[in-house]
């Protein structure tokens, strides 16, 4: 029994394939869960304007994110941190823009739905929650995941990218 429940745990814990995106998808609900709790919190405990929240909210599930992958999801420990962390960080900031600002889009067009905020009243106050999961959502498997898999947790040298062409020439 321990053998079998061992074999799994290695098969789920190995590297690529669908295991990978399950691990990737299992550190996204950690870090959604810390973005969303964080977000809610400033936005009606502490009355913080929607989309200050959700910036603030994303930073925290961000870092998150990173340091899971980094561990767990995609195994990148022999990456040196500073380049993960500089890949990241380019990754993040087109995540954070493109949560911050497509949850303000689609809050402001549903707010603009008049029958929808005469039906649900008091409750359309909180149509941002619903415009965040639905934005992060398309976020984090049209942009995170694969910018994380393929770009950041990836050791590949970008160095020859940026070499002058005269400096190839002479280094061959």
């Amino acid at each position: 029994m321990v053998d079998w429940l061992k074999k799994i745990v290695d098969k789920v814990s190995g590297n690529g394939g669908i295991f990978m995106f399950f691990r990737a998808q299992l550190a996204s609900q950690l870090a959604s869960l810390s973005d969303f709790l964080v977000t809610i919190v400033l936005a009606k405990v502490f009355n913080l304007f929607y989309v200050y929240a959700t910036f603030t909210g994303s930073v925290f599930g961000g870092l998150i994110n990173c340091i899971v992958n980094y561990r767990w999801t995609f195994k990148a420990m022999g990456i040196k941190k500073k380049y993960v962390a500089v890949k990241y960080i380019l990754v993040w900031f087109g995540s954070i823009f493109l949560n911050t600002s497509g949850t303000y889009l689609v809050t402001e067009l549903l707010r603009k739905i008049t029958w929808l905020t005469v039906s649900l009243g008091h409750l359309f106050d909180d149509v941002f929650i619903v415009s965040k999961i639905v934005v992060s959502l398309l976020v984090g498997f049209g942009w995170n995941y694969n910018m994380q898999r393929v770009f950041v947790y990836r050791d590949k040298n970008f160095r020859k990218y940026f070499k002058r062409k005269d400096q190839k020439i002479q280094n061959i």
